[in-house]
């Protein structure tokens, strides 16, 4: 196949859904298949949507390819995915005639974060006008399928093929667990962009209130959101949790994996998460995980076996959560076992890119201009 990727930036940008998409494009050129990347530039929403002036698909002379592209166009390729965070600037691009099938590959949609509501009924309008112009769908969660299914009437064709989730191999040992719950300080790790989606200022009020042995790792971006990120370094320093907070900016590789060995509990309380990776690469190395009700972080916890569910900005209830695996070094080890268990029966990224790739074959097959 040839295939074409449309995103925002570049592939090696640190989040979920960027990881999916990278991993996606490697398992398809193991196949033969060859993949393009159309990046389009970061802006703000309101300059993404005026795309719509002049991005065409297939046009020559107008979009976003080079003048040896143009004149190509969109022939060149057999299938187009659109990463769905792209849907403001893709809208009149995709109502075009287009001689490929075009799919869109859903992480979550940005109209299920919290924010007010006038503004997400705005997002829901766009969306929706995004959503009904293409002809398909990759969905990463079953949650985000049922949110799509719930904005539109459709009949389109779909799959849900869950994230990759095992870049880290194998799960640690049970002995290895048990051994590292007998630490007299709880350690708490929050791994992901430092963005209020995130939820980290609820982690960081609810450890101020325990005021108990409790260490945090913030592991991730400070510069997604800055201004956020300052607010929640301050708020550590203010709080006179210097010495129990640490931020460590975006790790990878082996010093990331030593801080997922280190901790007992992983705790990033989103507001939303279409999927919620994160999640199960911290089971992987036997973490219980606390996530929130809102979004699909429901289909990977289970509340009070291998980990806990709260709702969103529900502080009181997490600090119940960490005072409970705090004090009690039993249940830490009984969740723990139950976190590994619930990664090693996650299904494997290879099963679902291979999903993916039948999927694209299919309709290709099916598809007539």
């Amino acid at each position: 196949m040839r295939i074409g990727l449309v995103i925002y930036g570049t592939l090696d940008t640190l989040s979920g859904g960027y990881l999916y998409d990278r991993k996606l494009v490697d398992y398809l050129r193991l196949q033969g298949d060859t993949v393009e990347v159309i990046s389009l530039p970061w802006r703000n929403y309101a300059a993404h949507l005026t795309d719509n002036l002049w991005f065409r698909l297939g046009s020559p002379g107008i979009g976003w390819w080079n003048a040896r592209q143009q004149a190509a166009g969109l022939q060149r390729f057999d299938i187009l995915i659109e990463d769905e965070l792209n849907h403001p600037s893709l809208i009149a691009a995709n109502a075009a005639k287009h001689p490929c099938p075009i799919i869109s590959l859903v992480h979550h949609l940005r109209c299920s974060e919290l924010r007010p509501r006038w503004q997400n009924a705005f997002y829901r309008l766009v969306e929706k006008q995004y959503l009904q112009s293409v002809d398909g769908f990759i969905f990463n969660s079953k949650t985000t399928k049922s949110v799509v299914h719930g904005l539109m009437v459709n009949g389109k064709p779909s799959i849900v093929a869950y994230p990759p989730t095992n870049r880290f191999g194998e799960a640690i040992s049970e002995d290895v667990i048990i051994e590292r719950a007998k630490s007299e300080e709880l350690r708490i790790l929050f791994l992901g962009n430092v963005i209020f989606r995130k939820g980290l200022h609820i982690l960081l009020e609810a450890v101020k209130r325990l005021k108990s042995n409790i260490r945090v790792d913030v592991v991730g971006s400070l510069n997604s959101e800055p201004a956020y990120a300052k607010k929640m370094q301050e708020f550590g320093s203010n709080s006179g949790m210097t010495s129990r907070v640490m931020f460590h900016s975006s790790l990878d590789n082996e010093p990331l994996i030593e801080k997922l060995k280190q901790a007992h509990v992983l705790v990033v309380p989103s507001s939303y998460e279409g999927f919620g990776i994160v999640y199960l690469e911290g089971m992987c190395f036997g973490l219980p995980a606390i996530g929130t009700t809102a979004g699909a972080a429901g289909e990977i916890i289970s509340d009070g076996v291998d980990g806990f569910l709260i709702g969103p900005e529900d502080v009181n209830l997490l600090a119940g959560r960490l005072k409970v695996l705090n004090e009690k070094r039993d249940v830490i080890i009984q969740m723990s076992l139950a976190a590994r268990s619930r990664y090693l029966r996650q299904p494997k990224w290879e099963q679902s890119a291979s999903e993916i790739h039948e999927f694209l074959l299919k309709r290709i097959a099916e598809f007539t201009v």
